[in-house]
């Protein structure tokens, strides 16, 4: 397995995944499934500001995963703060592809000069929370019913990661 930039032949494997998650999983908390186009423009608003879209590729070259991140909160202040997110294709889940795309997105997050990288995760996503704490992210707030998926509330657990032990100010 590889992590690589995505490219924009990636975009079709890239929207399989993202409306998989849609429909199946408590990951994304949006219920409606998006086409290409919308892809499309979310991968060139992120390549636009400079944002990573990264993509696991198998040994036979198919796409398995991608990650992004972009701005944490959209004001001055939090410049040096992004959240992430991570998907994986259901067909390869457990092997570790996870993880590959967080240490690259997480090595990408210092090579820009990031301090902190956020994570939301929704609360009962253990797997998840579980390969965070592993790769060092600290859980800092939980928001119990701050979302709604699949006709039950759901919390959202906050967990961070300090990119740089410098002062930046």
């Amino acid at each position: 397995m590889i992590v690589r930039a995505a490219v924009e032949a990636d975009l079709p494997v890239i929207l399989e995944i993202y409306n998989d998650a849609v429909l199946n999983t408590t990951a994304i908390w949006n219920e409606t499934q998006v086409d290409l186009s919308n892809r499309t423009a979310w991968f060139n608003e992120r390549q636009s500001r400079g944002f990573p879209v990264l993509v696991s590729v198998d040994d036979a070259g198919h796409v398995t995963g991608y990650a992004s991140f972009g701005d944490w909160r959209a004001f001055d202040g939090y410049r040096h703060t992004v959240e992430h997110s991570v998907y994986v294709h259901k067909a390869a889940r457990g092997g570790g592809i996870g993880k590959a795309l967080m240490l690259a997105l997480i090595d990408r997050a210092r090579e820009a000069g990031k301090h902190v990288m956020v994570a939301g995760i929704e609360s009962g996503n253990a797997a998840s929370i579980r390969l965070h704490e592993k790769l060092g992210f600290r859980t800092v707030g939980h928001l119990p019913e701050v979302g709604t998926k699949f006709g039950k509330w759901l919390d959202l657990t906050f967990m961070q990661i300090v990119l740089d032990e410098k002062e930046r100010l």
